[in-house]
């Protein structure tokens, strides 16, 4: 069961997607939370925010992918930021529950994966030089 899946502006936090996915039934539950980090490899320099945006049909892109994930044991709860984020921040959270620990984790890492190529938002670095460096054009 999907119980949630959103793209927003807004910060987010890790308890509210454990406690959506939380039943009776889940006795295993995987969490990713996904922080920006003040390197990456497509960045010349320190990076000290990110810009994320995201196309308008990101939203729904989103639910079908959960959607195509889903299976009748499992409770999914995915969420993207999008605006301007400082390092440490949370940009995206993933909470899968299951009967059992391998299927959280594998549902919750490979919708993370697909997260990451399919929906459509793009993200800025900026530098410690304000430079900037587009990923995902």
């Amino acid at each position: 069961m999907i119980v949630l899946t959103a793209i927003t502006e807004e910060d987010l936090d890790a308890t509210t997607h454990l406690d959506a996915v939380a039943h009776d039934a889940a006795g295993a539950t995987a969490l990713f939370v996904g922080t920006v980090r003040d390197h990456d490899p497509g960045a010349d320099g320190e990076v000290t925010r990110l810009e994320y945006s995201a196309h308008p049909d990101a939203a729904e892109t989103l639910r079908d992918l959960a959607a195509a994930v889903d299976a009748e044991d499992l409770r999914i709860a995915i969420t993207h930021r999008i605006g301007a984020l400082s390092v440490g921040e949370i940009a995206i959270v993933c909470a899968v529950s299951s009967a059992h620990r391998a299927e959280a984790f594998d549902i919750a890492r490979a919708l993370v994966e697909k997260v990451k190529a399919e929906v459509p938002i793009w993200k800025r670095q900026i530098t410690v030089d304000g430079s900037t460096y587009w990923v995902g054009l």
